[in-house]
Parts: structure tokens; sequence; C-alpha cells
């Protein structure tokens, strides 16, 4: 018999967790579920649309790095769809129900709204264009998954906070592999103005995946439950201390911050 929304609700605010053997609620495990997905779509269709770009970095150090990425988050998405398994989810079912290299119309202006069939991240609609492009966001997107990922190693389910910290680890890594490579295409192309016209692009697109702020929130739902600690405006702010002195660093301006 499950457990009523209010019992675990109470027990996650007295710092209590759950695991795998634990029976949840149908209001836990419905947020938990929708948590998850998002997180796994985003990574199936972020590597998707990196692939074809591996071979268009300027030499093969960057193509064994950009290869490598796309490798490790495949990877974390196997791990996330075995968190989801107990819960019925079939992983090679589920790899195959979606075209997750499908992009949308670049010069669409998506926010937040959720849209399509999966649950990715609404800045993995947008099609890339070009290697220095795909740095730009590979430096956006690794930082603010370093942070979203990290938030989610102190998670109330103790499996999926088992497995975040690893992959929030790794997440960072590619954020710095993402600097280190627009540092040396800001170098290569010896003019900082395409980079910044990508940077004002995606700056946007990306600080839009930490959701809505205020009362529809969808990060209250998982405070609630305690698989989130921080707020959706908590972790933007996280995210903008450290990618600020990134984009300075490199010569490049932070593009004003979108209102919610």
């Amino acid at each position: 018999m499950a457990r009523a929304d209010s019992e675990v609700i109470e027990h996650v605010a007295g710092g209590g967790t759950l695991g795998a053997d634990d029976t949840l609620s149908p209001g836990y495990k419905g947020e938990l579920m929708r948590l998850m997905a998002v997180f796994v779509d985003s990574e199936l269709a972020g590597a998707a649309g990196f692939v074809p770009f591996i071979n268009s970095a300027p030499g093969l150090k960057q193509r064994s790095i950009a290869a490598r990425i796309v490798s490790e988050k495949y990877r974390h998405a196997e791990q996330g769809l075995s968190l989801m398994e107990p819960f019925g989810i079939n992983p090679e079912l589920y790899v195959r129900s979606h075209c997750w290299w499908s992009r949308l119309d670049r010069s669409l202006d998506l926010g937040a709204r959720r849209v399509g069939s999966d649950k990715r991240l609404n800045v993995f609609h947008y099609p890339l264009e070009g290697w220095t492009d795909a740095v730009v966001l590979n430096l956006l997107m690794g930082t603010a998954s370093a942070v979203q990922i990290d938030e989610l190693a102190g998670s109330s389910y103790r499996p999926m906070a088992e497995v975040m910290g690893a992959i929030a680890s790794r997440e960072k890594t590619h954020a710095e592999w993402g600097e280190e490579g627009l540092r040396q295409e800001v170098e290569r192309l010896r003019d900082h103005r395409t980079p910044q016209v990508n940077v004002d692009y995606w700056f946007p697109r990306v600080a839009a995946t930490f959701g809505r702020h205020g009362a529809t929130d969808q990060s209250q739902q998982y405070l609630k439950y305690g698989l989130r600690q921080a707020t959706s405006g908590e972790l933007l702010n996280r995210w903008l201390v450290d990618i600020g002195p990134r984009l300075k660093g490199l010569g490049l301006t932070l593009p004003p911050v979108p209102t919610a």
C-alpha cells in the first residue's frame, strides 16, 4: 500500500531519506520520475545533438575530448535509466521512443514552457551551428548542468543522490573542457565577435533551463519532497556567480539576465 503524501513530506522535512526498498507516496514517485526523466532525456538529446560536430573540431585532441563528452553523457543517461527501471521503465524501449537528435528552428524562443513529446530541457531543442557555437554551449550548459546536478546529490531519494554526485563531477570537467575549447577558439579566430554572438544567443536559453520562478516554480514541488533543497532562482544565481568570471576571463561579456 502506498504511503500518504503527508507522511512522506513529514519524513523528509525531518531530514529523512528514502531508498529503493521503501514504499513511496504517489506524489513523491511522480515528482521523482519527472525529475529523472528530465535528466535522462536532456543527456540523450544533448549527446545526440553534439555528435555531428565532433569532426568539426579543429584538431585531434579537441575531437577526442568531444567524443568523450558524448560518451559520458550517454553513460549518464544509462545510469539514470537504471534508476528508473525499478519503476517499470524499459531502458531499451525508452531510448528508442524519441528522436533525440531532432531540433526545432533556431530562431524560436521557447522560454521555459514545455514542448515536444519528451522531457528534454528546451535548450536541447535548438540546433547547433558549427564548432564555435558548440563549445560556447558546452561551456554555458556544462556549468549550468554542474550546478543543477550537484543539487540532486543532496536528494532525499538515496539511490539518485548516490549517482548524481559522481555525474556532477564529470559535468564540471565537461565545463572546464568547454572553457578551454572556447579559449582556443578565441585565439584561433583572433576575434571575440563570433564567440560573443554565440554567447548572446545561448545565454538566455541556458538561463531558462533553471525554470520559472515564483508561485508556479516547479522547484516548489521538488522542495516539498526533499528532492531538491534550493529554488530555481537560487540555482540560477549560483550559475551566474560561476559563469560570469569565466566569460570575463575569456574577454567576453555576460549578457543581461532574462526576467523570469
